[in-house]
């Protein structure tokens, strides 16, 4: 994961980035032919858009961090589930006795 003071130059050039972009667009809309200017305006907005995209492409937590996460959760669920599966067990374990027991039990 990034920090803060990582994170802060890429605001700046995302904004910085934009701010060049709007000045080319009204540069190419002041200067050039209306269908030019709006091609330009699509290839700038379109390079805006994936810089945006990009920014926080890094960002995210690891595969060994939300594998860890889902662990921890299972763990957390099969100790709230202990009681119920000792139950469980001994139904089991009461019925494989009453099976056992049976004189037609095929064993």
């Amino acid at each position: 994961m990034t920090t803060k003071a990582k994170r802060a130059p890429r605001v700046v050039g995302t904004v910085l980035a934009a701010i060049v972009a709007v000045a080319l667009i009204a540069w190419a809309f002041a200067e050039l032919d209306v269908v030019v200017a709006a091609a330009v305006a699509t290839v700038l907005v379109t390079a805006v858009g994936i810089t945006v995209a990009a920014s926080g492409w890094d960002q995210h937590s690891t595969y060994e961090e939300r594998e860890l996460a889902r662990a921890r959760r299972r763990q957390e669920k099969w100790d709230r589930n202990k009681d119920a599966r000792e139950r469980d067990r001994l139904k089991w374990e009461a019925h494989r006795a009453r099976q056992a027991g049976r004189p037609d039990s095929g064993a």
